[in-house]
């Protein structure tokens, strides 16, 4: 079982090595976001809070940014195999689909947290900084639930459909209001009642929240409240994709 799960996730890992025009153009939207909101929005913020400082609250936000995007669409990768009849090759193996479920995840996770961590040091560019290695690694351990939860959630998805296209057209109408409604760029204090009833179902909320309160102090419902709502989701999740991927036809 390991060796299967060590194998598929190995080769996610060569395909993104070798596409390096995909490493780097994923890293272009954030580092859009954190120029345009850092210098754009930061005055307003730091004289809004009195002297706050809007990268230490837009740094995490970004990052956990660059990790949704990397990890929903993962799900590609399915339906690339299917079309190449690389998954039904797979599928007849005599080897569990869940094996394969779970070296997938692993394999689109790991990428997503290398994409995360990739945009964390470029915030040092601009200023933020983390303040200790006890936050660092709580810090990842918010990472890794969020890169595990949404490529659980992408491969979920990219099991019940065939069509490349229309999975990208689903996945960007998904993780659009996901990601604004997250927090990862504004507080959520004073939000109107029905944006924060939104935002508190939002499960990047949460990701966004623990991360922030890890390497930053900033936190508004608790680091341990949101490491078990993100663990918890990241579980079930993964548990509804095991389910879907037994069930998937190449």
């Amino acid at each position: 079982m390991i060796e299967v799960i060590y194998i598929l996730w190995l080769r996610q890992l060569k395909h993104y090595w070798r596409s390096k025009s995909r490493l780097l153009g994923s890293l272009g939207q954030p580092i859009l976001f954190m120029i345009t909101f850092g210098f754009g929005v930061g005055p307003m913020y730091t004289k809004a809070s009195g002297g706050g400082n809007y990268m230490d609250f837009l740094a995490p936000g970004i990052v956990s940014m660059a990790i949704l995007f990397t990890a929903v669409f993962s799900g590609l990768e399915v339906i690339w195999d299917r079309q190449f009849g690389f998954l039904k090759e797979t599928l007849v193996a005599p080897i569990s689909r869940t094996e394969i479920m779970i070296g997938k995840t692993l394999g689109g996770a790991t990428i997503a947290m290398i994409q995360g961590l990739i945009v964390l040091c470029l915030t040092y560019l601009l200023g933020f900084r983390i303040h200790s290695l006890a936050s660092l690694g709580l810090g990842l351990l918010f990472m890794a639930l969020i890169a595990i939860f949404f490529t659980g959630l992408g491969l979920a998805i990219a099991s019940k459909m065939k069509d490349m296209h229309g999975f990208q057209l689903i996945m960007n109408f998904l993780i659009m209001p996901i990601f604004f409604l997250s927090g990862a760029l504004f507080p959520l204090e004073n939000l109107p009642p029905t944006i924060y009833f939104i935002s508190r179902i939002d499960p990047l909320t949460y990701g966004v929240d623990g991360l922030r309160g890890a390497i930053t102090g900033i936190s508004t419902f608790g680091i341990y409240n949101d490491l078990a709502v993100i663990g918890i989701l990241s579980a079930l999740v993964c548990a509804i994709g095991a389910v879907l991927f037994s069930k998937l036809e190449a």
